[in-house]
């Protein structure tokens, strides 16, 4: 399922990063790897906040929607 379809508070594990290599290395560079644990702390217009390795990063919905937990 995409980061984007999880709850709020919701603790989840990344399995997968898709899209091209530019977007997937951009992703892993902000901690979004295969195995590292994420939780969505709060939404904002599309937008996401998320805990990810002891850090919070604001992504959009379509980078969300390539990450898959």
């Amino acid at each position: 399922m995409p980061l984007s379809m999880i709850r709020e508070g919701e603790p989840g594990v990344i399995r997968r990063v898709s899209g091209k290599e530019e977007t997937r290395r951009f992703l892993e560079n902000l901690g979004f790897v295969p195995g590292g644990a994420v939780t969505v702390i709060s939404r904002t217009g599309g937008n996401l906040i998320v805990n990810v390795k002891d850090s919070r990063v604001a992504i959009g919905s379509d980078m969300a929607a390539r990450i898959l937990v």
